[in-house]
């Protein structure tokens, strides 16, 4: 995106006279103003131009100005979008945040607010795109064998990976399912002395009960019906490199004995035959279970868990080190709109908020399953909430309780950056972050927060009331304020 398309501004405005004066406040503000009086003179020069900022009268002759939002958001997800309006609700707000307005103005325009808005609008542009700049030199910076992550927790991981890979024999990972167990595993195997040897994978949950013994340490032939010849199993097949059990609690007692004998004295016995093989392997373990408790109850082998747990590497859950999820974030985008050959740049504001709101269930496997998804349904270069499952509507949900009040945007404002704050345990960076504004407009919103709480206390109003609608328009040099006359669709 070249500063020329940053700098266009696409002002929609029937009346002229109002028009006139929006071109005049904005004539200092170093952005080229267009102008059109209908909807679809409005949509069809956005699609020749591509401005980068859209400010719309809600009542327009020929469409609503929220159907006019739809259609440039659907078109570009990553345009500010302002609506005026004389008649203004609080309802209308609401609806304009949840469609993607950035913000909702209440005629007569006040001119500094005007002017603060398009500024901070223009600001947060140039921040969108160091920002993504930034994520994509972060998310080489923070890789680590295939792993992404710049958290304490992650951090640590990575250092017990290189601590222990030059020296184990046994190693059990442990943590939620999807949260990248097999990557841990291949990342101690490559840095091992080991690394050009086999790597071999076995999920131990998918094996049969049946064949478990066999598949795992081979067979002679003769042992079962169908051993037509002899068959080595894993252990045998990595030989000298490394075997990853895949969640090893779901292994039979059988097995589990000669798995000890294995990690013992390095010695597999292949099913029906009573000559035990020599094997030099290294084997790491990975489980979501509770292995210690499995042992107390007798479901799994005391002495086994301790071969295995003489080292132990815990993987965090993706809720735990929420902090992560923009480098990961950005770590997929790349991956997957490189995989399916498009041009995708990110993710919009709106939809990072969407993101950081989830509770992640499914981990880091959960995250790149949808961003896969979404990158396939992505039509533009940023991913929006369209191109996301609708049950990460959170934002929605959290503005819906607000629906029986009657509340100021500036109210709505202020209670979204403190559930974002919530989210991400007040850290302010990550929070200016995922609201798309700099930490100064953060600190400036909280700070009106703190003033709004002292003025409670005191019992004054909180917010300032609406200004009665002139019947004539004049431009108030004084007061900053463009007064404009009372019928719908004029400024």
């Amino acid at each position: 995106m070249n500063k020329a398309t940053e700098s266009r501004v696409l002002v929609v405005e029937p009346d002229r006279g109002s028009l006139d004066l929006i071109k005049a406040v904005l004539t200092n503000e170093e952005v080229q103003v267009m102008s059109a009086f209908t909807g679809e003179e409005a949509w069809n020069l956005f699609l020749d131009v591509h401005p980068r900022i859209v400010l719309a009268e809600l009542s327009l002759n020929d469409m609503n100005g929220l159907e006019l939002l739809k259609r440039v958001l659907a078109a570009d997800p990553g345009v500010d979008f302002i609506l005026m309006t004389a008649d203004y609700t609080t309802q209308q707000a609401i609806d304009a945040v949840r469609m993607g307005a950035c913000d909702c103005l209440s005629k007569p325009l006040h001119l500094g607010r005007l002017r603060d808005c398009i500024r901070q609008l223009r600001g947060e542009a140039i921040t969108r795109q160091l920002t993504l700049q930034l994520d994509q030199d972060l998310a080489s910076a923070y890789q680590f064998e295939g792993l992404v992550g710049r958290s304490p927790l992650m951090l640590e991981v990575f250092a017990k990976i290189r601590r222990v890979a030059p020296h184990f024999r046994s190693v059990l990972i442990t943590g939620e399912t999807g949260t990248g167990k097999e990557l841990v595993a291949k990342a101690i195997h490559h840095l091992a002395p080991v690394s050009m040897a086999p790597f071999i994978v076995c999920d131990c949950s998918t094996l049969v009960e049946t064949l478990m013994e066999s598949q795992l340490f081979g067979y002679v032939r003769g042992a079962f019906t169908g051993a037509m010849q002899d068959k080595q199993g894993i252990f045998e097949c990595a030989n000298g490199g490394t075997v990853f059990l895949d969640e090893v609690g779901e292994l039979s007692p059988a097995a589990q004995a000669k798995l000890l004998r294995v990690l013992q004295n390095g010695e597999i016995q292949r099913v029906g035959s009573p000559v035990c093989r020599r094997v030099d392997v290294r084997i790491i373990a990975a489980t979501h279970r509770d292995l210690r408790e499995m042992a107390r109850r007798g479901e799994f082998r005391e002495d086994l868990f301790y071969r295995l747990s003489a080292v132990e590497i815990s993987v965090p859950s993706l809720a735990q080190r929420k902090e992560d999820l923009p480098l990961l974030l950005r770590h997929f985008v790349k991956k997957y709109s490189s995989l399916y050959q498009k041009e995708i740049a990110g993710i919009t504001r709106r939809a990072q908020v969407w993101l950081a709101a989830h509770s992640w269930p499914g981990n880091v496997r959960e995250l790149e399953n949808m961003i896969s998804g979404a990158c396939i349904m992505c039509a533009g270069r940023m991913i929006d909430v369209q191109d996301l499952p609708q049950f990460l509507n959170s934002a929605q949900h959290g503005l819906s309780s607000m629906d029986d009040e009657v509340v100021t945007l500036e109210a709505i404002q202020q209670r979204h950056v403190k559930k974002v704050l919530s989210l991400v345990n007040s850290n302010k960076a990550k929070a200016a972050e995922l609201l798309g504004i700099s930490r100064s407009t953060l600190y400036d919103i909280l700070r009106r927060i703190d003033l709004s709480a002292a003025s409670d206390q005191l019992g004054q109003p909180v917010c300032g009331t609406r200004m009665p609608i002139a019947h004539d328009r004049r431009l108030h040099e004084g007061e900053g304020t463009l007064v404009a006359s009372g019928s719908r669709g004029t400024a």
